[in-house]
């Protein structure tokens, strides 16, 4: 939760199309910090 935070609470742009494009840019950085959380199990033998 602390890194959506950082990402802001509201939308910095005006236009509805950059607007999307931020939201598309915070999603992809919350998609990799959950990435960097999930364990990769390996076959051991």
């Amino acid at each position: 939760m602390h890194c959506a935070k950082l990402l802001g609470q509201s939308l910095m742009e005006r236009d509805f199309d950059r607007q999307v494009a931020e939201i598309q840019v915070r999603i992809a950085v919350l998609n990799r910090y959950t990435a960097l959380g999930i364990p990769v199990a390996e076959p051991v033998g």
